[in-house]
């Protein structure tokens, strides 16, 4: 049996008693039970226990290793004694029920390391892994807390970048009937595309930004387009801030940015997705030279030709 607390006073070592050298033959206690001071926590159990597995708790307890021992017979260990019982138990049994929470288990196979018993590390390893699984986000949303650190984020990203920028509070009007309605469903289509396209988009959330609701599209690091969703209507008398929502084309600008993924050639299937529209318009004689990847380019510099860094007559 073992215990995690001292058992007794009677027990524990006087003080100023100090430890002394000795050898344990393992013919010479048997089955007999010794008794533990693992860093002040009080064990008994048989040599048997100790040497059941090639572990240094073997070596010390077979006479290949000297042990410590007070003037009442207590075999000292330097050790936290916390989870010496649970080293005991996985001796007797091959099996222990594991701490839940991390650090424990964290704890304990930095016990089973000293000790050498490989079983119980295998074991808190393996659990660790699966609490890691068990817990990892699906994805992971930046939320921008400066404008240098939004322009570090996108930069630096091989990813298309979403940015959703929502500040309801920034507004010096009233808003009409559905605006908050329509403001949480921006912020719910934002967090239904980012589990669509993770990994594949990088989305950002920006709530320091002077709009009140905006949607930013961003490849290789340029800024293609972006959907606004807020605008000020006149009622009777006073002025009200409407949002909206452009589902479609939110959507139409989410699916355009995976065309800019690295490496950079698009794909077909999404090219025609988000061109079908436009699939009847006629091509001047110059663009029938064009590459696949220069037609995509020329329809976003056609639509947002702010962002424009050609010359004119290119």
């Amino acid at each position: 049996m073992s215990g995690d607390t001292c058992l007794g006073s009677a027990l524990c070592p006087a003080t100023g008693h100090k430890p002394k050298a000795g050898g344990l033959k393992g013919g010479s206690l048997g089955n007999k039970y010794v008794r533990l001071n693992v860093g002040g926590s009080l064990y008994y159990t048989t040599v048997q226990v100790l040497t059941r597995h090639d572990t240094m708790l073997k070596a010390m307890f077979s006479g290949r290793m000297e042990v410590l021992t007070d003037k009442e017979g207590w075999i000292l260990i330097d050790r936290c004694g916390k989870h010496f019982g649970t080293i005991l138990n996985y001796l007797r049994d091959d099996t222990i029920a594991l701490p839940k929470h991390r650090q424990e288990i964290k704890a304990l196979m930095a016990e089973a390391k000293y000790y050498l018993i490989q079983g119980l590390v295998d074991m808190c390893q393996a659990a660790l892994q699966d609490k890691k699984d068990l817990y990892e986000p699906v994805c992971s949303i930046p939320i921008i807390t400066s404008p240098k650190e939004e322009e570090r984020l996108i930069e630096s990203s091989m990813k298309p970048v979403v940015k959703l920028l929502y500040n309801r509070s920034n507004n010096k009007y009233s808003y009409t009937s559905n605006s908050d309605d329509n403001l949480l469903k921006n912020i719910e289509l934002f967090d239904k595309l980012s589990l669509r396209f993770n990994g594949r988009v990088l989305f950002i959330k920006d709530v320091i930004g002077d709009e009140i609701c905006c949607w930013s599209f961003y490849g290789q690091g340029r800024k293609l387009a972006e959907v606004c969703c807020t605008s000020i209507v006149y009622a009777t008398e006073k002025k009200q801030t409407k949002v909206e929502f452009p589902e479609a084309r939110i959507y139409e600008e989410t699916l355009n940015v995976l065309l800019y993924e690295t490496p950079r050639v698009p794909d077909n299937s999404l090219l025609e997705a988000t061109s079908r529209s436009r699939s009847q318009a006629s091509h001047s004689e110059d663009d029938e030279g064009f590459e696949l990847r220069d037609r995509v380019r020329r329809i976003h510099v056609k639509r947002y030709s702010t962002y424009d860094d050609r010359q004119l007559g290119h």
